[in-house]
C-alpha cells in the first residue's frame, strides 16, 4: 500500500472511531473484491465493534443459475464442439448422478473439450483458428464482464462461435433485498467498478426510494473505509444519500461507449439466481439481430429425469443465505468441513469472488460459534 493510500486509511479509521454512534449498524458490501479487501487487511477487527461489515451479492459465479452450468457440461459432452468459459467456472458444481461429470473440469477430465480463457477475445480467436469447428463461449458475469462480451458480439462474431449467456446486472438483487421488508442491512456501499461502467446513478434508488444512506467504493483500502465513514455519518445524521468515495474513476453517467455497447448486444430480462429465485430486469439476453449466436438455440440440452434438486444449491449448502447476507461464511453447515476450496460442494467456496472462498483465504477456518460474533472472525 501506498504511503499516501495508508495516511488515507489511517484517517479514515480514526474519524470513524471517533463518531458517537447510537447503535450498532450494518453495512452490507456488494462486491466481491471488496469482500476481499475488508477479509485481507483485516478491516472487522479494525472497526469499532458495533459496526458489521456484511458481503452481499458481489459474486456472479456464485449466482448463476445450475441449470446453465448444467447446459454447458451437456454442450461439451455431447456435441462435437469446443467449449470456453472464465477459469471459475470450471470447477462450479452440479446437481447429478455421481457416474457423470458435475462440473466443466470433470467435463474435461472425461474428455470433453473444455478450455479456460481469461477475455472474449481469447474465445474468437480460438473460433477463428478452425472455421470448421463449432465453439460455444460460455459467458457468465456482472455488468463490468458483460461489456467486453457485449463489445465482442457488436463487432461481428465468426459464424461458428454460439454464446452462452448467463449475465447478470448486480442492483436488482439489491432492490429485491430492500422490497423484502427485511433486509438484514442499515447500510449500503456499492461497486465502484460496476459504477464506472454504468454510473453511479443507478445506486441512488437506495437513499432515494428506501431511506438508506449509500456510498460508492473502490478496492482500496482507503476507498472502502472513506465510504464506510461516509455512511455511518449519514446515519448520525439522518442524512441518506449517495456518496462517491472514487471520484477518480466513477463520473456522473458511467462509461457512454460501454452502455451503449450493452444496449446494442443484450435485452435485460427477468432473470433466476441460484438458490435465490426469479429476479425482475436483473439479467442479459441476447437482443434480437444476434439470436442465431444463442447456444442455447443452436445446441438445445434435453435434461436429465434422474437429475435431483436441478437448479437448487446442493444438499446442505448455504451459500444462497451468505449471498444474500443472512449469514456469515463460517455459519453455514458445511463450511470447512465436507466443503473446501479443493473440494468446493457449493458455489461461493469456487470463485476468488465468492464470501466463502476469500474467508478461507484470508484465514477463517473455524466455524462461527452459537455465541460468538462470525464477522470479527478476521
Amino acid at each position: 500500500m501506498a504511503a499516501d493510500t495508508q495516511a488515507a486509511a489511517r484517517e479514515a479509521l480514526a474519524r470513524i472511531h471517533a463518531l458517537a454512534l447510537p447503535a450498532p449498524l450494518k453495512i452490507m458490501n456488494v462486491c466481491g473484491g471488496h469482500e476481499r479487501t475488508i477479509t485481507h487487511a483485516g478491516l472487522r477487527s479494525a472497526l469499532p465493534p458495533h459496526v458489521e461489515l456484511i458481503p452481499g451479492p458481489g459474486c456472479p459465479v456464485c449466482i448463476c443459475p445450475e441449470e446453465d452450468v448444467y447446459d454447458a457440461i451437456q454442450m461439451a459432452r455431447t456435441r462435437e464442439l469446443t467449449l470456453v468459459a472464465f477459469g471459475d467456472m470450471l470447477r462450479v458444481p452440479v446437481n447429478g448422478p455421481r457416474r457423470e461429470p458435475r462440473s466443466l473440469e470433470q467435463a474435461k477430465a472425461a474428455g470433453a473439450d473444455v478450455r479456460p480463457i481469461a477475455s472474449p477475445v481469447e474465445a474468437r480467436r480460438i473460433a477463428e483458428s478452425d472455421p470448421d469447428r463449432d465453439v460455444v463461449f460460455f459467458a457468465a458475469g456482472f455488468e463490468t464482464t458483460m461489456a467486453p462480451v457485449a463489445a465482442m458480439i457488436a463487432e461481428g462474431i465468426p459464424d461458428n462461435l454460439a454464446v452462452l449467456l448467463s449475465g447478470r446486472l448486480t442492483w436488482p438483487a439489491v432492490a429485491m433485498l430492500l422490497a423484502s421488508g427485511e433486509p438484514g442491512f442499515d447500510l449500503l456501499i456499492a461497486p465502484g467498478h460496476v459504477a464506472t461502467v454504468m454510473g453511479p446513478e443507478e445506486w441512488e434508488f437506495v437513499p432515494e426510494k428506501h431511506g438508506l444512506p449509500a456510498a460508492i467504493a473502490g478496492f482500496e483500502t482507503d476507498s472502502l473505509l472513506m465510504a464506510t465513514y461516509a455512511v455511518l455519518q449519514q446515519s448520525i445524521q439522518g442524512d441518506c444519500r449517495l456518496i462517491n468515495c472514487y471520484p477518480r474513476v466513477v463520473r456522473p453517467g458511467g462509461n457512454t461507449r460501454a452502455r451503449e455497447l450493452l444496449a446494442q448486444s443484450f435485452d435485460v430480462v427477468d432473470a433466476n439466481w441460484r438458490g435465490i429465485g426469479m429476479i425482475p430486469r436483473s439479467g442479459y439476453a441476447l437482443s434480437a439481430a444476434f439470436k442465431s449466436h444463442d447456444a442455447r438455440l443452436r445446441f438445445p440440452v434435453t435434461a436429465d429425469a434422474a437429475r435431483k434438486r436441478a437448479g437448487e444449491m446442493p444438499p446442505g449448502c448455504d451459500c444462497a443465505r451468505v449471498v444474500l447476507g443472512k449469514i456469515y461464511p463460517n455459519e453455514c453447515r458445511l463450511y470447512g468441513d465436507a466443503c473446501t476450496p479443493r473440494h468446493p460442494i457449493g458455489p461461493c467456496m469456487v470463485s476468488d469472488e465468492g464470501a466463502c472462498r476469500v474467508w478461507w483465504a484470508g484465514g477463517i477456518r473455524d466455524k462461527a460459534g452459537s455465541d460468538e460474533r462470525p464477522a470479527k472472525a478476521s
